[in-house]
Order: C-alpha cells, then structure tokens, then sequence
C-alpha cells in the first residue's frame, strides 16, 4: 500500500513540475522517468537478492531506500537532487513481489491464496487512495509536504517490517549474476527510455530508433550469456516455461489495460464542460471517483483468492480480463455522467484486481522455491512493461487528437475514444493469451519444479 501510494501521491503536482524545479519540461520529465528506470532495473534484481540472501533483508532495504529518497526531496528544489530522491524512491517497488515470496515461504497453504490476492489488491487501492491524498496536500501545503507523507510511510512501513514481519530461512545458493544485472540494466534503459521520451524526441528521430535497436542487441546477448551462467539473474529456462511465459505476457496485457483508467477516466471527470464531455470535476473530487476502484480491489480480493482455489489462476485471469474490457466498453456507450465513469472505472479496477491477485499463484505454482522472488520480480517488471507502454501510446494519441480551450489543450471526445478502444484491446489481448495457459487446479500453492535449496535454520526445504 505504501509503495504503490508514493507513485501517485506526485501526480497532482506533474504539471507545475517545470516551475516549481525552474527547469524546462523536457528536464522536469525526467523527475517521472528516473523513478520508471530505477523500478524496472531494481525490482528483479531485489528478487534474486532476496532469494540469495533474505527476502526480509531486502524488503528493509527497498523501503530504506524510499525513505532516503523521500528525504531528499523534502529538503531540496534543485532539479538533479529531486531526480536522484526520486530514482531511490523507485527502488521500493521490489518491496511487492518479495512480500509476496515470504508469504509462500511462511504461510500455510490454506492461508497463501487470499494473503497473496489481498496484497496484490493493495497495489491498486494504494494508488487510489494516494490520488486524492495528494491532491488534498498540494493544495493546501507546500509540494514539498508530499515527500514528507511518503517518507513517513515508508517509515511506517520499515519499522512495521522489522517488528512484525518473520524472516524467511529459505536461502537459494550460488553467486550474484553481476553481468547479468549490468546486462539487464543497460536492455531496459535503452528500451524504456525512449519509450518514456518518445513523444518529446520523435518516435522516428535516430535517438529513438537508436535506443530501440540498441536494446534488442543488448537483450539479445544478454539472454545468450545468461543461459551459459551457473547461476543467473533470470533462469531464462525457467521463463520460457510456458505457465510462466504466458502469465509474463498477460501481465504486459493486464499493466497496459490497468492504465488507461489513469489516463482517460481522470481527464474525463476534470476537464470543463465547454469540451463537450468533460464534469468538471476538481482533482480531488475525480480522485475520490477512481478510489471508489481501488476500494473495490482489496472487497475482491478473497473472491479472487477462492476462484483460483477452485479453478486455478488462469480462470481468475480470463474474468479479470473480461471485467475490464467491459468496464472500457461500458464507458464508450455512457460517458455523461460522473456516476457512469466511477462505474466504469471501478468494473476495470475490479478486473485489474482479479487479474494482479491471480498472477502471484500462477507464476509461484510454476517455479522452483528457490527462485520465487526472481520470478515474481520478473512477472512485477513485465507489469511495469505493460504500464510504461500504455503511457506511451495513449499519451501520444491523446496528442494528436486535441483542442483548443482557452490557454489549454485538451483531448478530443474521438481521442478519448480512441484511447478506450486500444484500452480494450489490450484486455482482450490478455484474455486471449490466458486461455492458452494451462488449467490445472494447484494442489499446493508452492507445486511446481524445484532446486535443491538450503535454510539457514529449521526444516530442509522442498527439493
């Protein structure tokens, strides 16, 4: 919950960002894009940390490192500062997944299915509940107060982990992949980057291209030398698993529909009435609207943990996915009303949170124990994937189908159709590659293939 709150606690204040860090808007951009980069790059290299040497130990650091950044922002407006508070800030998203592994290391397996729905819940309902936070700070305090609440939650959260949560014995063996981290790292920025700038840069300029081809090379011996590794950042054998492959690829799905609620609903409840579609809204008032989503994740989430139960995750997923593309369906036919955006937007979250809580016990079903973190880390990057897509391709849609209202440029009713419709698409799309996984009812929630690994104390493990 905090975790997923601090990325939307600073959307209220993304527009005023070149003013408020006196910097141009192509600079101020890079206060968003450091926190993408560093939480796609961290994130599965915490898993195969926390698998090596502690999933507790690295969540404290995850969250440690929030703080720092946090604090750092709180203190300061110069542009560089900011940027680096907020790439330690992206740091904590590995904080989910490894949450998620101890629960499979500790938990009894009547219990791991609605614990593993219910915090895969809390990462829409946190970032729910943050939009309307947020903007209730930046209105009446200084932006700098938003880096204070995240700092006091993660606060909160690292001194809750360390009072509350049990650490895991389970310890996978092997040295750390140092070439695969650096190998990882230089692929996903060169691909998210431009994915991030291309609107600003051109989606044809040689910089753009550049980085996109850049990134299949690096990907491409990256994943050449990480099959030769006796012990690597990502067991690429593994992945290629076909439950964990197409669960990956639902999850790209799933990330890209989940966003578009963030994207098109928003607009819609803020812009003026002089558009011809929008309510009017203030921001809070559209935050509040979408929290009603976020509520309805964590209500679903026990629903979600005893349809898997029953029928496995890959039934969970084709309702989650068929819940969101008639939430964006519904909102092409009825869009008058603020009533029938919240509906709207809370059917979608509803099939996010269906979607999210069934990915966790299909990849955890599929893999080894000794590499669950990893592979939930992983799954959380494909998410982040997903996402980081989504912004790109609506955005530039929305770009192109604008108009005039005073000063400001808002998107067009057709461009606003049109973002709902590729939103559509990306659900069916995840639907279409849930059916092919396989349906099987998981007799244990840790089943699957399994290494030899070892405890630092207690029972041997699973081999």
């Amino acid at each position: 919950m905090v975790v997923s709150m601090m990325f939307t606690l600073m959307v209220p204040i993304i527009p005023d960002l070149p003013r408020l860090l006196s910097a141009s808007a192509e600079d101020a951009s890079w206060v968003i894009t450091s926190t993408l980069l560093s939480s796609a790059v961290f994130t599965p290299v915490s898993g195969r940390l926390g698998d090596m040497y502690g999933k507790r130990r690295m969540m404290v650091i995850s969250l440690a490192l929030m703080v720092i950044g946090s604090a750092i922002c709180v203190f300061t407006s110069a542009l560089p500062l900011v940027v680096l508070g907020r790439t330690l800030q992206g740091c904590a998203v590995g904080v989910i997944p490894l949450g998620i592994s101890i629960m499979r290391d500790l938990l009894p397996p009547g219990r791991l299915g609605s614990a593993m729905a219910l915090m895969s819940a809390t990462l829409g309902a946190g970032g729910a509940i943050g939009l309307p936070v947020g903007a209730v700070v930046a209105q009446y305090a200084d932006w700098h107060m938003l880096f204070l609440v995240a700092a006091a939650m993660g606060a909160t959260g690292l001194v809750l982990t360390l009072t509350i949560v049990p650490d895991s014995s389970l310890r996978a063996g092997g040295r750390f992949d140092f070439p695969g981290v650096a190998g990882l790292s230089a692929g996903l920025v060169c691909f998210l980057l431009p994915i991030s700038k291309g609107g600003s840069w051109g989606w044809t300029s040689p910089l753009t291209l550049g980085l996109f081809a850049a990134a299949a090379v690096i990907f491409a011996v990256w994943a050449f030398v990480e099959l030769r590794v006796a012990n690597p950042l990502v067991d690429l054998r593994t992945t290629t698993r076909r439950q964990v492959l197409l669960t990956n690829l639902a999850s790209i799905a799933f990330g890209f529909a989940m966003f578009g609620t963030q994207l098109v609903f928003p607009q819609v409840l803020q812009a003026p009435p002089a558009s011809g579609y929008g309510l009017g809204l203030s921001l809070f008032e559209a935050g509040l609207c979408m929290a009603v989503g976020g509520g309805m994740m964590i209500l679903l989430s026990p629903v979600s943990a005893r349809i898997t139960g029953a029928y496995g995750p890959k039934v969970t997923l084709i309702l989650g996915a068929l819940l969101a593309v008639a939430g964006y369906a519904g909102a092409l036919a009825l869009m008058t009303e603020v009533w029938h955006v919240a509906l709207a937007a809370t059917v979608v979250s509803a099939g996010a949170g269906l979607g999210y809580a069934a990915m966790p016990a299909s990849i955890m079903s599929a893999v080894p124990v000794s590499e669950t973190a990893a592979a939930n880390g992983f799954n959380s990057l494909m998410r982040s994937i997903g996402t980081a897509t989504a912004s790109a391709v609506i955005s530039t849609v929305l770009a192109a189908h604008t108009v005039r209202l005073g000063a400001a440029a808002l998107p067009t009713r057709d461009g606003l159709r049109y973002a709902l419709l590729i939103s559509v698409a990306a659900g069916v799309a995840g639907m279409v590659i849930s059916v092919f996984l396989p349906r099987r009812r998981p007799s244990r929630p840790d089943a699957g293939p399994g290494r030899v690994v070892r405890r630092t104390s207690g029972v041997q493990a699973p081999s």
